[in-house]
């Protein structure tokens, strides 16, 4: 049987039945570690030694699992209460390790920092461009200026992007190290997060699990408004979470 020890403001289940149903553990105790791991400095195998010293038995694959399955059922839920981004569009990218190869991850974030969206992709070229500026458009509609690197395959597929029609005509397009030093710097609280992994063993586990370590930097980032059920002068980050995931 499960024993599950937790601090008084942790104890009420931070989520509704139907987020977990059918799962063999506690809702708590699914949400407390994936919370845990997208939000902290900490590997599988770290979140399993910290459950169990709470009286819990989990293996790291179980908690694998779990954080694929449920960030996107929270990111749903917390983008309830998200504000929009802005127009005006940083684009970027980084580098990851994906079953231990060195691939590439886009990433955009407006002119306030908050996070419009991400790609990982095995290639640095136009067709994953044209993918990457698809998905953040579909998501949050075509922006005014878009502020680039100086990588040719971006620009490139920005242009073609242009000539049929997804990204308006008038759109700035342009190249400015300044402007561009705020994703640069924002790169880091990704790659800060992601290096106790030691790297992702898929692709769909990497854009899952940056995903949530990047929703949850919008949460620092105050991104979110706070449901009105919760004092935002008392509220602790249990508290908003429960609040959150049992709407």
């Amino acid at each position: 049987m499960q024993t599950l020890i937790l601090a008084d403001n942790q104890r009420r289940a931070p989520c509704s039945p139907t987020l977990t149903r059918g799962r063999h553990f506690d809702r708590a105790i699914i949400a407390l570690c994936v919370r845990w791991y997208i939000t902290d400095k900490l590997s599988y195998r770290d979140s399993v030694e910290l459950m169990a010293g709470r009286g819990v038995e989990v293996s790291h694959t179980t908690i694998l699992r779990w954080v694929c399955h449920h960030v996107p059922e929270f990111e749903k839920r917390w983008n309830r209460y998200a504000r929009p981004v802005g127009a005006s569009w940083r684009v970027d990218g980084t580098y990851i390790r994906v079953r231990g190869r060195r691939t590439y991850l886009y990433r955009a974030v407006d002119r306030q920092g908050l996070t419009v969206d991400l790609l990982p992709s095995v290639h640095r070229d136009t067709a994953a461009a044209k993918r990457f500026f698809h998905r953040a458009i579909e998501r949050h509609g075509t922006p005014e200026t878009i502020t680039l690197d100086g990588y040719p395959a971006t620009h490139a597929a920005v242009a073609e992007l242009k000539q049929i029609g997804v990204l308006r005509p008038q759109a700035k397009v342009g190249t400015s190290k300044y402007l561009n030093n705020l994703i640069e710097q924002d790169h880091r609280r990704v790659k800060q997060r992601i290096y106790p992994t030691l790297g992702f063993k898929g692709f769909r586990n990497a854009a899952v699990t940056i995903s949530g370590i990047e929703f949850v930097q919008q949460i620092k980032k105050g991104r979110f408004d706070i449901p009105k059920s919760v004092d935002a002068r008392e509220a602790r980050t249990p508290q908003l979470w429960e609040a959150v995931l049992a709407v």
